[in-house]
């Protein structure tokens, strides 16, 4: 699954290079806050701690706009979705994990595995500017990081991918938020 990756991180940063050349760019902390401000006001499923420290980590945020952010969130989700899949295919070899938490586990590599093309497909319409098909793709693979969690909860079971899921979970909420505040014509609240 790496290679997936690699290959996905190359394309992502070349695309994020054309958008980052388009539109208004203001000073990048102030831009991070008051997004991850204003993403968490209007959601309460949005941890503004969370957005606010995710986002700097990548290096060109702090010189980029609204549209560069949404495309760092999905960036990040990407690479989460990326090590999660890593992360799977390794506990997958632990024979000493009860059947159903490789069942469970089996379920999260097939729903993981989607999102990767997702996120990727997500990307290519929100730079063609079809906002609408990147929020519903997005949307599909915060619903991946929620079926995976839920597949362990069903019988009690403890998953070891709770983080994963989290992270995965609270990333696309994040793109989703900027996605939204990027529409030319946006309604006061996101529709999540």
């Amino acid at each position: 699954m790496h290679r997936y990756s690699l290959c996905v991180s190359l394309y992502l940063f070349f695309l994020f290079l054309v958008t980052i050349s388009h539109g208004t760019i203001c000073s990048s902390h102030d831009l991070i806050d008051q997004t991850c401000e204003k993403c968490a006001n209007q959601s309460v499923i949005l941890s503004y701690s969370l957005c606010s420290t995710a986002l700097p980590v990548v290096p060109v945020s702090h010189s980029t706009n609204l549209e560069g952010l949404a495309i760092i969130a999905m960036e990040l989700a990407l690479e989460n979705v990326t090590n999660t899949l890593a992360t799977v295919e390794k506990l997958l070899g632990d024979e000493s994990l009860d059947k159903y938490v490789m069942g469970c586990l089996t379920d999260c590599l097939e729903l993981y595995s989607d999102a990767v093309w997702r996120i990727v497909d997500s990307v290519d319409v929100f730079l063609s500017g079809n906002y609408e098909v990147s929020r519903i793709w997005m949307s599909s693979v915060m619903e991946a990081a929620s079926t995976c969690q839920q597949g362990f909860e069903e019988k009690g079971e403890v998953s070891p991918l709770t983080e994963e899921n989290y992270n995965l979970f609270q990333l696309c909420g994040i793109a989703l938020c900027i996605i939204h505040l990027s529409t030319p014509v946006t309604a006061n609240a996101i529709p999540f």
